[in-house]
């Protein structure tokens, strides 16, 4: 009997992983937004925050914003649509960043999103070799605990976790949503228009469910409570104004009454 060889598994891909600043005068590489809502969608996001008072200086907040890592001695660099820091080393009052490099900087971002478009753009891609895919890049290289793909024209949402070194999709709760204990927040999608856009956004909700407003809504309930007051105050009057009328069909001065 002639022995059967047994299959041959191919090793993986090793690679290393370094932290260093970016060579002085790099030209960072303009990434174009795949489209118009984008840019929208990412500034909802932090609109809301801010509003709420959600943000603290020590935070890094971006959109379209370069993320840096160094895989065997060659530079990386990814944008995604929307990163979270929760604490960079270096509070940089007044100067805008242009690109920022976990470990080395400051913590390693809590949350990135992505938002698909028609264009492909490998959010999905766990390439590992130069240049590595953006699944590869934030799970292995970056390990971010959170990973969020939506796509804007359907209203598809998932949230990925990062657990025992991968990714694993994580079902919403019956809200459809999901909880992120590092911003005390719940995440999960709208309908509604903003912007001149019309349709589908990323929304935050606080632990008892309550939406954190936009500005613009803000402006409208504000007006809405001043336009219910004015009513009550109204109604307040005309009540008052038929008492004294009664009171003065019956012979009594209401003005006389303490």
């Amino acid at each position: 009997m002639v022995a059967t060889p047994e299959p041959q598994i191919k090793p993986l891909v090793t690679f290393t992983v370094t932290w260093e600043k970016l060579p002085e005068g790099y030209q960072l590489e303009e990434k174009p937004v795949d489209n118009t809502g984008q840019p929208l969608l990412a500034g909802a996001l932090r609109e809301s925050l801010e509003l709420a008072g959600q943000i603290q200086p020590e935070m890094l907040i971006a959109s379209n914003f370069g993320l840096c890592a160094t895989l065997n001695g060659e530079l990386v660099i990814k944008a995604p649509d929307w990163v979270y820091v929760k604490r960079v080393n270096e509070v940089l009052v007044g100067v805008e960043r242009k690109s920022y490099t976990p470990n080395l900087e400051g913590e390693t971002p809590i949350v990135v999103m992505e938002f698909l478009s028609d264009t492909e753009g490998g959010e999905y891609s766990v390439k590992r070799t130069f240049p590595p895919g953006k699944w590869f890049f934030y799970e292995q290289m970056l390990q971010v605990p959170t990973y969020v793909i939506f796509e804007p024209e359907g209203g598809l949402l998932e949230v990925y976790r990062l657990r025992s070194g991968r990714y694993e999709l994580e079902q919403p709760d019956f809200n459809g949503r999901h909880w992120f204990a590092d911003l005390q927040l719940f995440l999960g999608t709208w309908r509604g228009e903003k912007a001149g856009r019309n349709g589908y956004w990323l929304r935050w909700w606080d632990a008892e469910g309550n939406l954190l407003l936009w500005g613009g809504e803000q402006v409208q309930q504000e007006r809405e409570r001043a336009e219910q007051e004015r009513e009550r105050a109204e109604q307040e009057r005309e009540r008052a104004e038929k008492l004294a009328a009664f009171l003065r069909s019956q012979g009594i001065n209401p003005d006389a009454i303490a």
